[in-house]
């Protein structure tokens, strides 16, 4: 009997158009002689199932169900392709463990960590993985432009903390620009991060549960375009991203194992893609996706097919590790 998937899409944040990408990349791809497959979107003021004629049918909060025809349909299983909240940052897979429905993605407590990038910095700072200089700001609080500089030197990144990693994002050359991007960063989240500028090689890293354990996928250099990684450079075709990376045996078995040591400390599941730049040949954490894009050109489904698995067989194993 075929299992019921509900794949969730959208979300609250910026992203939602690339989330709505995913989302329908894995609806088209799950094996159908398995899967009765739900394009679920969830917004802000609406959460509704959309039929293959763009029919909408209201979610049932209470137990997550929809009624189609009078008949009313459960999901044995839910497959997360929400980037940003809610579905990144912990709140829908705290509603699924409620509900005690499987979800595909990491639990509320690692997806709430994953998304504050300066609690995951902190957490993983004791286990002697490396990062950027940083400094730390609220919206409210006042700062002083030399005590920041002094700190993180220049050029130096400012970010949203809690925002995935495409919004909010600016690199600052000069001190006379410091504040508009404190500025462009707390238009997106009530606290930043402002971080030193690491120049070498940047690599991204998925590292997923397959089969049970976990495995690194091949890696990925990015070489930007733009000035860094940023929406362009991610979304609109502004970046070379090279699998596999050009490193060094010494560099790709450093990062490899610094990826999966971050995977298990953290005791992650599901998907996970993880962004480091190496500085005197040690690879420093950036931050960590545990919902990244899943088009066909995202790249952790690129490095998947480097790994000779296929999107059927991503798709379909996440769902089973779920179901365990």
């Amino acid at each position: 009997m075929k299992k019921n998937i509900a794949i969730i899409m959208g979300g609250y944040s910026n992203e939602y158009k690339i989330s709505l990408a995913s989302g329908n990349v894995v609806y088209e791809t799950l094996d159908t002689n398995k899967y009765q497959a739900y394009r679920i979107h969830i917004f802000k003021d609406k959460w509704v199932y959309v039929d293959n004629e763009n029919i909408e049918f209201p979610i049932d909060k209470n137990d997550f169900s929809i009624h189609i025809d009078g008949l009313k349909i459960t999901f044995d299983c839910v497959f997360n392709a929400i980037h940003g909240s809610p579905g990144e940052d912990g709140y829908m897979q705290g509603y699924f463990e409620l509900l005690n429905i499987p979800h595909t993605s990491c639990n509320m407590y690692q997806a709430g960590v994953t998304f504050n990038k300066r609690d995951l910095l902190s957490i993983l700072k004791p286990y002697g993985i490396k990062t950027a200089e940083s400094y730390h700001l609220n919206l409210g609080e006042s700062y002083n432009e030399d005590t920041i500089i002094g700190k993180v030197g220049l050029p130096c990144f400012v970010k949203a903390n809690k925002a995935g990693s495409s919004f909010g994002v600016s690199k600052v050359h000069e001190k006379e620009k410091l504040k508009q991007a404190i500025d462009v960063a707390f238009q997106e989240d009530n606290e930043i991060i402002i971080e030193s500028f690491l120049d070498g090689i940047e690599v991204s890293v998925g590292v997923i549960t397959y089969k049970g354990k976990s495995k690194v996928l091949p890696i990925t250099e990015i070489v930007s375009e733009n000035d860094f990684f940023d929406y362009e450079a991610k979304y609109l075709g502004k970046s070379q991203e090279i699998t596999p990376a050009r490193l060094t045996k010494e560099q790709e078995v450093k990062v490899t194992h610094v990826a999966k040591k971050i995977y298990e400390v953290l005791k992650m599941k599901g998907f996970s893609r993880s962004e480091f730049i190496f500085k005197e040949g040690e690879p420093h954490l950036l931050e960590m996706n545990t919902v990244p894009g899943l088009t066909r050109e995202s790249i952790l489904p690129q490095q998947a097919a480097a790994a000779d698995i296929s999107l059927t067989d991503l798709f379909d194993n996440a769902i089973q590790e779920a179901l365990k």
